[in-house]
Parts: C-alpha cells; sequence; structure tokens
C-alpha cells in the first residue's frame, strides 16, 4: 500500500515512510492510494473472530510489505492488550469503553500500535535516533509517553497547553523522565499543534533530526483507530439493527478512522460527530464554508480545537462532495452546562459514571435518535477515557468520590517536569539542543 499527500505536491510513499515522516514533505497529511474493500465473508463471521484477529485483517492491507505478517500480528496483539466493553446505558443505548488501557485513553490503542511499528523499523532500518514529536490537548500525550517509553533508539518530545489540561492528564505527560520530553506551551492546543507542523517543514531540523510525529496526523496513529468499529459491530451484529456511532471529536481522527472502517464495508449505517464549542465541523456542515477558530477552553478539553487536522482526510473519503457528506455525517455541538447535565442524567439513568467527552457523545447520541426515532437504530456513544482524568468536574457534577484506579495512584504523588516556552524559536532550540 502507498499513501501520498492531500497537499498533492510529495512523493507516494509506503507504510513505513509515512510513518516515519509523519508528515509529507509538502506539510500534507497522508492519505492511502486504495481503500480495500472487506470480504462479505469478514463480515458474516466476524463474531466468531478474535478482536485479535479482526484488527489484523482490517490492518494488514494497509500495511502491506512494511512488516512482516507474522510480526504484524505479534505488533496487534500486543497493542490490544484490554477488553474494549460495550456497556448498556437504556434500551437504546450502549456506551463503548476504550479507556481500559494503561493510561485511561483511547488513544492507548493507536500509540501502542504506532510506538511497535516504530520500534520496529527503527531496529531493521535506521541508523540514527528517531525524535517523536506530538502536539496534545489532554490525552494524546499521557497515551503516546506510556506507549514509547524506554523504546530503544526513540525520544519523545509532547507540547502541551498551559493551564489547558487537567492535573491527571499533566501528570501522565510530565513525571516519567527518561526518554521523554514535555514542553509547557503558552498557548492553545492549536499553537502546539502549528509548533509541531513547523517543525517537520524547517530545514534545519530536518537536516539534523530524523523526526515523526505520533498524533492522528501520522497513519500509525490514525488507522489503528478503526478497530473500535469492527469491535462495535462484532458486539450488536447479533441486534439486527441499524447501528449508529456518536463519537466525541477535537483532531477528528477517531471519528475518520471510523468512516474509512465503513468505506472499507463495515455495517455502519450512520457516525454522529459530537463536539464541545469548539464547532467549526457542525458549522461547516451548516453553512457548506469551513472556517478554521481560535480554540476556546472548555470542561471536555481534549476537544479544545478550533481547526481540526484531520477533517481534510473526512472531506476526502467523500470525495469533497459536501452534500453527500451533510446527508451521511451529523455533527452537532455543546455547551459545557449541557455536559454537565448529561454527566448527571447518565449517572441518575444506569449508575454509571461517564467522563464528560463521552457525555457530549451520549448528547450527540440522543439528538441523533430523536431526530430518527422511527428508523430502528441502536446507538453507540465512545466513553474516551476514564472519568478520573476529570476529577474536579465529575465529582463536583455528581457530588460524590470516584476511587483512584492503579493507574493514578502510581503517578499522583510524583514530580512535574516540563520546560516553559512561549513560541516556535524556542520550540526549535530545544529540539537542536538534545
Amino acid at each position: 500500500m502507498k499513501f501520498y499527500s492531500l497537499n498533492y505536491n510529495s512523493q507516494s510513499v509506503s507504510f513505513d515512510k509515512a510513518v516515519i515522516q509523519g508528515l509529507a514533505p509538502d506539510r500534507g497529511l497522508y492519505f492511502p492510494e486504495d481503500i480495500p474493500l472487506l470480504p462479505q465473508s469478514f463480515f458474516e463471521e466476524i463474531n466468531t473472530l478474535s478482536n485479535y484477529e479482526i484488527a489484523y485483517r482490517a490492518i494488514q492491507p494497509f500495511v502491506g510489505k512494511a512488516i512482516g505478517k507474522q510480526k504484524l500480528r505479534t505488533i496487534v496483539e500486543d497493542t490490544l492488550q484490554f477488553p474494549f466493553p460495550v456497556v448498556p446505558i437504556t434500551d437504546q443505548i450502549a456506551t463503548l469503553e476504550l479507556f481500559q488501557g494503561p493510561t485511561l485513553a483511547f488513544k492507548d490503542v493507536g500509540a501502542r500500535f504506532m510506538a511497535r511499528c516504530l520500534s520496529s523499523f527503527n531496529i531493521t532500518s535506521s541508523k540514527r535516533k528517531i525524535t517523536v514529536l506530538v502536539a496534545t490537548s489532554g490525552d494524546t500525550g499521557g497515551a503516546v509517553a506510556d506507549g514509547f517509553y524506554n523504546v530503544p533508539g526513540i525520544d519523545v518530545v509532547i507540547l502541551y497547553p498551559k493551564g489547558k489540561v487537567s492535573e491527571i492528564q499533566e501528570k501522565q505527560l510530565t513525571t516519567l523522565g527518561k526518554n521523554i520530553s514535555a514542553l509547557e506551551v503558552d498557548g492553545t492546543f492549536d499553537d502546539c499543534q502549528d509548533m509541531v507542523k513547523s517543525a517537520f517543514i524547517d530545514p534545519q531540523i530536518k537536516d539534523e533530526i530524523q523526526l515523526t510525529s505520533a498524533n492522528s496526523i501520522n497513519v500509525a496513529r490514525w488507522l489503528p483507530q478503526m478497530f473500535y468499529y469492527f469491535f462495535v459491530y462484532k458486539e450488536l451484529k447479533a441486534r439486527q439493527q441499524k447501528i449508529v456511532v456518536a463519537v466525541p471529536s477535537g483532531n477528528f481522527g477517531n471519528i475518520c478512522a471510523g468512516l474509512l472502517a465503513q468505506k472499507m464495508g463495515l455495517p455502519i449505517d450512520q457516525f454522529v460527530a459530537c463536539t464541545n464549542i469548539n464547532d467549526t465541523v457542525p458549522v461547516f456542515l451548516e453553512e457548506g464554508i469551513y472556517t478554521p477558530k481560535t480554540s476556546k477552553q472548555t470542561i471536555s478539553n481534549a476537544m479544545d480545537v478550533g481547526d481540526p487536522s484531520n477533517f481534510i482526510r473526512i472531506e476526502k473519503l467523500f470525495n469533497n462532495d459536501f452534500h453527500k457528506m451533510k446527508k451521511e455525517f451529523k455533527a452537532y455541538r455543546f455547551t459545557d452546562t449541557s455536559t454537565r447535565k448529561a454527566i448527571k442524567e447518565i449517572y441518575d439513568t444506569a449508575n454509571y459514571v461517564a467522563d464528560p467527552h463521552g457525555a457530549v457523545g451520549y448528547l450527540g447520541l440522543k439528538k441523533f435518535l430523536n431526530d430518527f426515532e422511527n428508523e430502528n437504530f441502536y446507538g453507540v456513544f465512545m466513553e474516551t477515557a476514564h472519568p478520573i482524568k476529570f476529577l474536579d468536574t465529575v465529582e463536583s457534577t455528581l457530588k460524590t468520590k470516584i476511587e483512584l484506579p492503579d493507574q493514578i495512584k502510581n503517578i499522583i504523588n510524583r514530580e512535574k517536569e516540563s520546560y516553559p516556552v512561549a513560541d516556535y524559536k524556542e520550540v526549535k532550540d530545544f529540539l537542536l539542543s538534545r
């Protein structure tokens, strides 16, 4: 499988080259030249297959010859070392828990998969250390830090916006040390993301550092997220209802992977993107004009993105046909006040504690089901992070205490270590000084 730049000014590359480069030389995101159509027999027997086998069959066409089949199976199995339960909330709604991994966030899958792929490439072909440069609005940083921690031949530099991630999220990305460094940016997530993109096209950095990114702009972070949607279908196939999946969306990598799975033949009928007041995509679907905005801080901080990088991939999946996208892809936005009400409603209804991002997904799902109540849909919203990561918000909303999971107990008292930066020059200086 070859991948090409969505800016169309760079050569197509193999999977391994796309992963190592992260971003194409023309600053475009990589996109597969072909979208494989999985055989109908795969979906007929999917409920008899292990998650490992499902994931392997889904990802292998994209990896191609870049990784041997047995090695890829091992990478997939190492990646998926935790469950993905579908938990009923009402007769018509369930949630898919994506927080059972080591950093309690859905990004564990992509980070673990990419780390293992990159390590393999590094061992076999790289002559110098690889630096993973990544921007985070909350959960990406922790997942990447854990996924790449102590991986030989790889350094990780994480940029995060000062004062705009939760205390626990900050602990996850600033307390590991060794090959993990955290830069505390005086700005927003979009500022962090712009700095990462600037580093990739900086000639001096390209000459001196072998740089890649672990944001969902990287195909090895983005593509494995499609596994979730195959797992959902496996669990719900027997219901013989139309399936709608609501996805809390910030940089839009997760839902983009779901739409890709749909193009591969996965029988999920509808996708709903759910945002907070950072509503660039919902406004686009209403007005037909894409207008990036400065991101605004909310209680669902991982979605505080004003210019989502992956939306260009979504446009490509719909062949830039606005009317087709508007028909097949819904997007709704919700305020912090509505989000808090949803957290309480879910708790009162099902005794289930949702995080703010999952609550936004729940709200979007409810709106969709209400709008299409006569079409026999069964809905799933993604619960993308453990509520403990948003302790103050959840406990103050529910007036109850949440027990700390072991993963958090292990880091909560560690000392934070980060480097303050104000602009791209300081980021560049840090990278070149290492």
